[in-house]
């Protein structure tokens, strides 16, 4: 089923139902309501379309229901129907925001095309929005995932290929790689309108978990007294992020299977199937192929899930990232504490890189906050999986120092040895040795 590019309301049942059917003819998707009161249960943020409204209406009238939509989104379209007296109302609606407005009787042909005008400007809008969208998410990756690893350097540019895509996406890690984080990175680098939606799936009992995705309307079970949009439908042209999926019972990894493949939902005691134009970040901990073989997760679910999967790596596998990351999270804390950085000596430099970090990026940022506070980091207080040779744990921190300093010098090699006080020689040999990216 197609989006809907037209939300009408028009409380004038032969008027609503004349429009329908006009728009229909066109080929527009539409779906007509007699109150603003109904319009209100279709999401409106990022909508690509374009809202049709009387501006007599009963309940919430149309002038009203405009500055609810222009005060969400601006670059919304609301084209309002007037009748022979509300010219002059219609006049002042236009300075408030609408885009257009015509006067009953209006014939079928001026309805579509100017429908058809503010569907155009609608399409251009929420273009120029996805790349300034991408250009600004582009700007900031390497703020965001941050490091100079090889291991880094490629996620991030996995990150940038595939965001554009609607592939659905797995990600892969231990507790506190980041799979939130990257996620988010995909959904802001993937140009689409609607919001981030994230849901753990291990934090809730099963018995709310239905209600919670799929949403339910007005007594579809005892204490659902109202209706209620699931984080299916609220995540519309936009991203649903499902963190640790492999906690999905059994039940609703087949009730789940079926929206992802049909890409519509129906709530809790509706027969109504709604379309949803959404993708699917799905992160895990877990080795979803392993339990499909134990019968612990559906195989076909696993399938669907796993068009682009992106691996994140521990940050024991990365320690050349510490100190980089320290610093970021150090400079964090101070800010977020309102207290001064203090000065990360090479000494603790090396204690945190000789540590293998079980949290990972997490408890890197724990102990970075910990530090400003005036508390000495726990580092090598168990759980380190033995000390690091003496010899990997110098090159992680030479490469890691090279590659800040080249950062802040724009990739200039000769300012870079200069500022590190050696031979632009010696630097060379050493960024060919680690494999460094001679950039900014």
């Amino acid at each position: 089923m197609r989006e809907i590019e037209v939300l009408l309301v028009e409380d004038d049942e032969d008027v609503r139902l004349g429009c329908l059917q006009a728009l229909a003819l066109e080929g527009l998707q539409a779906q007509g309501f007699d109150s603003v009161e109904k319009a209100r249960r279709l999401p409106l943020r990022g909508f690509p379309g374009v809202v049709v409204t009387d501006i007599r209406l009963p309940g919430t009238d149309g002038m009203s229901f405009l500055r609810e939509i222009v005060a969400e989104d601006a670059d919304q379209p609301v084209i309002l129907i007037t009748g022979h007296g509300d010219v002059a109302t219609a006049v002042q609606a236009m300075r408030d925001g609408a885009y257009d407005f015509i006067q009953k009787p209006f014939t079928p042909e001026q309805l579509v095309g100017v429908v058809q005008r503010a569907l155009e400007k609608r399409r251009l809008a929420l273009e120029v929005r996805r790349l300034r969208q991408q250009i600004a998410a582009i700007g900031g990756l390497e703020n965001r995932i941050i490091g100079s690893s090889p291991a880094v350097v490629a996620l991030r540019g996995l990150v940038q290929d595939v965001a554009a895509t609607p592939s659905d996406v797995m990600i892969l890690g231990e507790t506190g790689t980041g799979k939130e984080l990257v996620a988010r990175c995909l959904h802001d680098l993937s140009g689409r309108t609607g919001p981030f939606v994230a849901l753990n799936c291990g934090g809730l009992p099963e018995t709310l978990f239905e209600s919670e995705i799929f949403g339910h309307e007005a007594g579809a079970f005892s204490g659902a007294t109202r209706q209620r949009i699931g984080k299916i439908e609220h995540a519309r042209n936009g991203t649903l992020f499902l963190d640790e999926i492999e906690s999905m019972s059994m039940a609703m990894q087949v009730k789940f299977l079926r929206v992802l493949q049909e890409r519509v939902v129906e709530r809790l005691g509706s027969n109504r199937l709604i379309p949803v134009d959404f993708r699917v970040i799905a992160a895990t901990k877990a080795d979803l192929a392993e339990l499909a073989a134990q019968g612990k997760f559906r195989a076909d679910l696993h399938f669907r899930l796993n068009v682009v999967t992106v691996d994140l790596p521990p940050l024991r596998q990365r320690r050349e990232d510490v100190p980089l990351l320290f610093s970021h999270f150090v400079a964090q804390a101070a800010t977020r504490l309102h207290r001064p950085a203090p000065q990360v000596k090479d000494a603790l430099v090396q204690e945190l890189m000789a540590h293998s970090w079980p949290g990972n990026v997490r408890e890197l940022g724990n102990q970075a906050e910990r530090f400003v506070l005036g508390l000495r980091p726990l580092v090598g207080q168990g759980g380190s999986g033995g000390p690091v040779p003496l010899g990997l744990a110098v090159e992680a921190f030479e490469r890691s120092l090279i590659t800040e300093e080249l950062r802040r010098q724009g990739g200039n090699i000769s300012r870079t040895a200069e500022a590190m006080q050696i031979a632009k020689t010696t630097l060379f040999d050493k960024i060919r040795k680690y494999g460094i990216e001679e950039r900014s």
